[in-house]
C-alpha cells in the first residue's frame, strides 16, 4: 500500500504559522508531524476495534478516547458532511461528542487520556484539505476538553493509515463488512455513542451507552 500527501495548489494553504486556508482552519501535514502526536503501539488492533464497533461508511468520524495501555474509555460515532472543510465546524462537532461520553479532564495538570480520531471518507490515501481540517478540529477539541491529542487516522477504499506515520494496512477499508468483536465477520449495529474497557478485552464486548 502506498502512504503519500497531495500537493496542494499554492493559494490554498497558508504558511504553518496560520494554518489555515480559503477553506478555513486546518493542519498541514508538516504541522501535524512537528507536533509531537503520540504513537499508537497498536494501530491495527485500534482500527480493527472501532470498525467493527461503529462500521464506518463514507462521511463517518469515529471519536475514541483512550486511557493508559490504550485502553478503550469511550468512543462515538457520527456523519459530518462539509462543503466548507473547516476545522471549527469540525472541531466542535468532535467537542459535542466528548462532551456526551465523558467528563473533560480541565481539572488536570498534564493529560492522561487520548483522543484519536478515525475519519472514512471517498477518495485515496493521500492527505487532502478535509483531512487537514479534521485534524486542527482533533487538535483543538482535545485542548479544549483536558485530552491528549493522538492519532488521525483515514479509513478509504485502499485500507486504513495513520496519517503521518506512513503506517498502515489494506484492511478494513471505507467498503469492508465490519466483524463482530469476537472476530467472526456478519452484521453489527452501529450505536452513536459507545464505551468499553481495553484494547484487547472491552473491544470485544458489547457496547454500552
Amino acid at each position: 500500500m502506498t502512504f503519500g500527501f497531495a500537493s496542494p495548489s499554492p493559494t490554498s494553504l497558508t504558511t504553518a504559522t496560520g494554518g489555515a486556508s480559503r477553506h478555513g482552519r486546518l493542519l498541514e501535514p508538516s504541522q501535524w508531524t512537528a507536533a509531537g502526536i503520540p504513537l499508537l503501539r497498536n494501530p491495527r488492533e485500534v482500527v480493527s476495534g472501532l470498525h467493527s464497533r461503529h462500521g464506518p461508511v463514507p462521511s463517518t468520524a469515529v471519536i475514541a478516547v483512550l486511557g493508559p495501555e490504550e485502553r478503550l474509555v469511550a468512543s462515538a460515532s457520527f456523519a459530518q458532511r462539509s462543503v466548507s472543510a473547516d476545522g471549527w465546524e469540525y472541531r466542535n462537532a468532535l467537542l459535542s461528542r466528548l462532551r456526551r461520553i465523558l467528563p473533560h479532564d480541565l481539572r488536570r495538570r498534564t493529560p492522561v487520556r487520548t483522543a484519536v480520531l478515525l475519519y472514512c471518507r471517498d477518495g485515496d490515501e493521500r492527505w487532502t484539505e478535509e483531512d487537514g481540517a479534521w485534524m486542527w478540529g482533533l487538535r483543538d477539541a482535545c485542548t479544549l476538553h483536558g485530552l491528549r491529542c493522538g492519532a488521525y487516522i483515514t479509513l478509504t477504499r485502499g485500507g486504513w493509515q495513520v496519517l503521518g506515520e506512513g503506517r498502515g494496512g489494506r484492511h478494513p477499508g471505507s467498503d469492508s463488512r465490519p466483524e463482530r468483536l469476537g472476530g467472526t465477520t456478519g452484521e453489527v449495529t452501529s450505536l452513536t455513542l459507545r464505551t468499553g474497557g481495553g484494547a484487547t478485552e472491552a473491544l470485544r464486548r458489547t457496547a454500552a451507552r
